[in-house]
């Protein structure tokens, strides 16, 4: 399934995909970074984030959406 605004991801994903570089660098993660998704290990495990739709997914966390909800789960409580 197609986008359905090409143009607003086009805006949106680059302003999205910075402030998930931002913070998840500042909690100490190491990022590969590809055109659309940005992967790192967490415990030993890799987890893949979508920005512009906020998808994340892994074995050692819930899978979700939002990058709020993708660091509380990897802040420590």
């Amino acid at each position: 399934m197609s986008r359905l605004n090409k143009e607003r991801q086009i805006k949106l994903e680059p302003k999205r995909m910075e402030a998930a570089q931002i913070a998840l660098t500042k909690l100490g993660y190491s990022l590969i970074v590809d055109t659309t998704k940005i992967m790192f290990l967490h415990k030993a495990e890799r987890i893949i984030f979508f920005p512009y739709s906020g998808w994340h997914t892994g074995k050692s966390i819930k899978d979700g959406r939002g990058l709020k909800n993708l660091l509380k789960q990897l802040t420590p409580k």
